[in-house]
């Protein structure tokens, strides 16, 4: 993927819930520093507190891309977003998207893009030479984030895991699988819009051999217990061949996410299913940790929460943003030898 210049001005359109902008969200949270502003469009109701910002403003203060980062049914652009990308272009920004519909799939912003000598950016376009997968071992070291359920916080926590191993001196590389974290790393697969055949080879692709006995850390999708998405989680794990799983939940959830009535699976079953499938590239595949999701709960309920998993799975259990992963990082040395450290 080619670099998208920064800084970035955020779009949150005219959205209505914080989860609608998770990917502006996402961006704003992990890397502040490329971050000029947000665009909020009329009747939008929520904010990343950051400047807001009209297109020509924005231009005027530095920004040198528009970030559509908002998430809808059927990744659709609408005809206010095209219209905003239009004027966004018009004003001098580029303009990257991560939504299933392509920017250069429409026109009049291909256009825009041409008579202003603008870049165009479809993070979800994945790249043209992938192969598909063939498990063979390969130097390094692998951590793959798993989960209960979509939207349980696996990049936040692949994320805290990279900052937490590199406070430590230890060589640790996020590997971006979705378009948020493509954003952040300025790199990686949008793992979610690649044919099946050649998911596992993708992920082959962004986390190559490595020799510097560091880490990478690749950001999960999806669940293998989730009827829409468990393809694109079985990919993940045979291309990742990971040495260590960290699986993420979200304490409290009602039901798998879209699917009310479908109960998220018991978490001892899930991480289960998760190594036997992770067995099959890396026979020596061990779980080191737990990440969830704590906030639909008070502090006290937490902590209780994550002691009753630590005492059921036999791992260490935090919230990455309440409580950080510094056990888990802990525990995953522990698990592996010392040379890790740079």
């Amino acid at each position: 993927m080619k670099t998208i210049p920064t800084p970035y001005l955020l779009y949150l359109g005219d959205a209505k819930d914080e989860l609608s902008v998770k990917t502006s969200r996402g961006v704003a949270a992990w890397r502040p520093e490329l971050c000029v502003g947000e665009y909020r469009a009329e009747g939008c109701t929520v904010t990343l507190n950051l400047p807001q910002l009209g297109f020509t403003d924005a231009v005027a203060k530095g920004a040198k891309t528009l970030v559509i980062g908002i998430a809808n049914a059927g990744g659709l652009m609408g005809a206010q977003i095209i219209e905003d990308a239009i004027a966004a272009l018009d004003a001098g920004l580029n303009v990257a998207s991560g939504l299933h519909d392509r920017l250069k799939s429409h026109p009049e912003i291909v256009a825009a893009a041409e008579r202003n000598d603008r870049k165009l950016f479809d993070i979800r376009q994945p790249p043209a030479n992938l192969k598909v997968g063939n498990g063979e071992p390969r130097a390094g070291r692998r951590l793959l984030t798993v989960g209960s359920d979509c939207s349980v916080g696996k990049m936040y926590s692949t994320l805290a895991l990279e900052k937490e191993l590199r406070s430590r001196n230890i060589n640790a590389d996020f590997r971006a699988t979705g378009q948020t974290g493509i954003l952040i790393a300025q790199s990686g697969i949008p793992i979610d819009a690649v044919i099946a055949d050649f998911i596992s080879g993708a992920v082959e692709m962004i986390s190559p051999a490595r020799e510097d006995n560091g880490w990478d850390l690749i950001e999960g999708q999806g669940s293998l217990f989730h009827p829409s998405y468990a393809g694109v989680s079985l990919g993940l794990l045979h291309g990742a061949q990971a040495d260590a799983l960290v699986l993420c939940h979200e304490l409290d959830r009602p039901h798998m996410r879209g699917l009310p009535g479908r109960p998220l699976p018991d978490l001892a079953t899930c991480l289960k299913a998760n190594l036997e499938a992770a067995k099959v590239t890396n026979p020596n595949a061990i779980a080191v940790g737990v990440c969830v999701n704590a906030s639909r709960l008070s502090p006290e309920q937490a902590r209780k929460a994550c002691d009753e998993i630590e005492q059921s799975l036999g791992l260490p259990c935090q919230d990455p943003i309440a409580m950080g992963v510094n056990r888990i990082a802990d525990r995953l040395i522990e698990c592996f030898d010392k040379s890790v450290a740079a």
